[in-house]
């Protein structure tokens, strides 16, 4: 059996199971159960881990080496340029496509709850406590913590928001080493090299356990929420995969058959492996190494490239997350007869385009960043709390469409240039 077929079998067992489990064992009345849910999520943990602990060095090294063998021609400037421009692109027909969506579908017409129960709630008290320490925060710091004072401390603390700083000390990092080494075989690069190959083996050894990790993953979702998780909003949640479903298979398919004369269905089926650890662990920056995987062994695109984009596109292109928040925003205003005019929803477009461009790629990394935008548009926050029972599976949808989104650009950017610009750039070592 092929590694994909295991890891969808893992995940459609773990949807099966864990609802027969919810339906018929309830942990109330089979105590033996709590034991059962325990060992799923130390199966998961250690699953989560072996990757998560590798992808600060991974990223580094990844990023480091793709912007240094671009700057050795000094084609990073065209390859960064056109990332951006595809990344902008996308970002903002996603957007837009959610804004048409939600207007034109009305899930929030006519939603009726408990205001003050919802306002009780946990998670929606825990993220209006997140939203009071931003508001706090002068906008001049946004641009400084940019900037690492310590890469070390930011690598350790890289998923408690500060990844993008270890970024940009990677990007200046690895273009100061364009213009300093001159060696070919320099030291320097050979260990970022190995960094690189070491962490991907140690993603091997988790391949192994992948299988196992995703069904307790989710069968733990699935025993701890039943069906409530997929029907709970039915139709808010129909709108955000339907618009993410037409965002994957037209808009996505649309730029891969005109910019890069690549047909999309053969494009997807080569990903479908990423696309399964995406779905199963929520997470962009968990997924990056099957990501870079799919696009160097599979796709067989330009390493120097690759690298470059997708470590990037990890943390910088959130095509899905900001397809979400402009459901979100626009069905909270809808549920609250909060009627906002086509100049605010131009700003929210804007603000949920930067936003995406801003979120943490980690589970649950949306939603301080659509608290945000109510306040700033007048939605209570409180009213995130009809969508936490569903956010878990929307979140799986979303974070698809982003780490897709990545190798979709990765691909475009490899089209865009000629081979031989690429091999003017230099050669590196696979």
């Amino acid at each position: 059996m092929k590694q994909y077929q295991k890891l969808l079998l893992g995940f459609v067992l773990g949807i099966i199971v864990g609802l027969i489990g919810y339906y018929t064992l309830p942990e109330k009345s089979y105590p033996f159960m709590k034991t059962v849910t325990d060992l799923c999520t130390l199966t998961g943990a250690i699953f989560l881990k072996m990757i998560f602990m590798v992808v600060v060095p991974l990223l580094v090294s990844a990023l480091m080496l793709g912007v240094y063998e671009l700057g050795k021609g000094r084609n990073l400037g065209k390859v960064a340029a056109k990332s951006l421009m595809f990344t902008v692109a996308l970002s903002v027909i996603a957007v837009m496509l959610a804004v048409t969506m939600t207007n034109i579908m009305q899930p929030g017409a006519g939603v009726e709850f408990d205001k003050e129960a919802l306002a009780k709630n946990q998670g929606v008290i825990s993220i209006n406590k997140n939203v009071q320490l931003a508001q706090n925060k002068p906008w001049t710091t946004y641009i400084t913590d940019l900037i690492p004072q310590n890469p070390i401390d930011s690598a350790a603390r890289a998923f408690g928001g500060e990844i993008i700083a270890v970024m940009v000390f990677a990007l200046m990092f690895g273009y100061a080493m364009s213009i300093v080494i001159k060696e070919e075989e320099h030291p320097l690069v050979r260990m970022l090299q190995s960094i690189f190959d070491i962490s991907l083996k140690i993603i091997d050894w988790a391949m192994r356990l992948a299988p196992y990790g995703i069904f307790a993953i989710v069968f733990n979702t699935t025993y701890r929420m039943g069906a409530g998780f997929l029907t709970n909003v039915a139709y808010f949640a129909a709108v955000v995969v339907l618009s993410i479903l037409i965002q994957q298979l037209v808009v996505y398919s649309a730029f891969l058959k005109i910019f890069a004369r690549t047909n999309p269905w053969e494009f997807f089926k080569a990903c479908k492996e990423a696309y399964i650890y995406a779905f199963s662990t929520a997470s962009s920056n968990a997924t990056l190494p099957i990501a870079l995987e799919t696009a160097e062994k599979t796709l067989k695109l330009p390493p120097k490239i690759s690298r470059f984009v997708l470590t990037c596109g990890a943390s910088a292109n959130q095509n899905g997350s900001g397809l979400y928040e402009g459901v979100v925003l626009l069905f909270l205003a809808q549920v609250f007869g909060v009627n906002l005019s086509i100049e605010q929803q131009i700003i929210v477009v804007l603000t949920a385009v930067l936003g995406g461009i801003g979120t943490a790629g980690v589970p649950g990394g949306t939603l301080p960043i659509i608290a945000i935008l109510c306040v700033n548009v007048g939605v209570p926050v409180e009213g995130l709390g009809l969508i936490l029972g569903v956010d878990r599976f929307l979140d799986m949808c979303r974070t698809t469409l982003n780490v897709s989104g990545d190798l979709v650009i990765a691909k475009l950017v490899s089209a865009s240039v000629t081979e031989e610009e690429l091999n003017a750039t230099g050669s590196v070592d696979c």
